[in-house]
C-alpha cells in the first residue's frame, strides 16, 4: 500500500550519538521508521543519513515537522532536507534531436516507475515536437546561438517559473547552460557518454571505434558551472567486442544512456541523493 511518509536527508559533522538523536526525534513523536541508511566519510569528517518514516500516527502536524527538527539540527551544524511523499515534483525535459532518452523518461513516468509530472519539454530544435503531442506535453522550440543565448535563457527561466518546475532533465540537450542560468536554477541532471576526456568533440563513437575500446559507458550527473564535472549520480558500462561496428557502439551507448539517466532521475525523485563537495552519496 502507498502510505504517506516523510524523508529526512541530513549531513553534518560526525560525532557520537547522531543516529540515536535523529531516530529518537521520530520515535518520540510516534513515528514508525521504515527505511534508514547512513554513511560516514571519515576523510571529510562528515555523517550523512537518509531516514524515512510513516506519518500515520505521527504526533506532529506536517507543517510543524520542519521547525521541530530544525531545533535539533541547528546545534548539530546540520544541512538537511525534509520531503513528504505526497508532494509530486514537476519535471522539464530538455532535448535536441535525439529522442531515445526522452521516450524512455516519458514511458517510465507513464508506467509509474517514478512519481512525477512532465508538463514541459524545451528544445533548441523543432524535430521532437511530435513526441510531445503524442503524450499531451507542452513543447517549446527555443533556438540558441552565441548571439541570443542570454535572451533565450531568460525565456527558458520564465517557462520554468510558469510551469512550476522542480527539476530539469537534460535528455541529450546539446547546448551548454551558462553559469548565470545554473545559479538561478541549479536543479538539473545531465546525461552523456563516458568517453570524456579521451574522445572529445564530434563523432566520439567513431573515434572510440578507431581506438579499439573494450568498454563504453554513460554518466548522469548534476549540472554545475564547470562543464560535465558536476557531482555524479549514476554510471554504467558495457563490453565492446572486436566484432562491433560503429553502429553497434552507438546502439549500446544509447541503451546505457537510457538506463543510467532513468536511474539517476529515480534516485533524485526518491530523495536518495546527498551532495557534499563535488561528490554524492546515493542511498539504495
Amino acid at each position: 500500500m502507498n502510505r504517506l511518509t516523510a524523508t529526512l536527508l541530513v549531513s553534518c559533522p560526525d560525532r557520537q550519538g547522531l543516529v540515536a538523536k535523529i531516530a529518537n526525534f521520530i520515535y518520540a513523536n510516534g513515528g514508525n521508521i521504515i527505511h534508514a541508511d547512513q554513511h560516514t566519510d571519515f576523510a571529510a569528517g562528515l555523517f550523512l543519513t537518509r531516514i524515512e518514516w510513516q506519518l500515520e500516527g505521527f504526533h506532529l502536524p506536517r507543517e510543524l515537522i520542519a521547525p521541530a527538527f530544525g531545533a535539533i539540527a541547528q546545534p548539530l551544524e546540520a544541512q538537511w532536507q525534509l520531503h513528504l511523499s505526497d508532494t509530486i515534483p514537476r519535471l522539464a525535459i530538455w532535448v535536441s534531436r535525439q529522442e531515445h532518452c526522452l521516450f524512455d523518461l516519458i514511458l517510465r513516468q507513464q508506467a509509474k516507475e517514478y512519481a512525477a509530472e512532465i508538463p514541459l519539454i524545451i528544445s533548441n530544435h523543432p524535430d521532437l515536437e511530435w513526441v510531445a503531442k503524442q503524450f499531451g506535453i507542452d513543447y517549446y522550440y527555443i533556438p540558441v546561438n552565441k548571439d541570443n543565448k542570454a535572451a533565450q535563457e531568460e525565456k527558458q527561466l520564465e517557462l520554468l517559473h510558469q510551469y512550476d518546475i522542480d527539476l530539469i532533465v537534460l535528455a541529450k540537450y546539446m547546448q551548454i547552460l551558462s553559469p548565470e542560468f545554473i545559479t538561478r536554477f541549479p536543479q538539473a541532471i545531465n546525461i552523456h557518454h563516458s568517453f570524456l576526456p579521451a574522445f572529445v568533440g564530434a563523432n566520439p563513437y567513431q573515434k572510440a571505434y578507431e581506438r579499439g575500446v573494450k568498454i563504453i559507458g554513460a554518466t548522469a550527473h548534476y549540472v554545475t558551472s564547470e562543464l560535465d564535472a558536476g557531482p555524479i549520480i549514476e554510471q554504467d558500462v558495457v563490453r565492446i567486442s572486436h566484432r562491433d561496428e560503429v553502429s553497434d557502439l552507438i546502439r549500446k551507448g544509447k541503451d546505457l544512456e537510457r538506463v543510467v539517466l532513468a536511474r539517476a532521475v529515480r534516485s533524485h525523485l526518491q530523495h536518495r541523493v546527498l551532495i557534499y563537495g563535488n561528490k554524492t552519496v546515493v542511498f539504495e
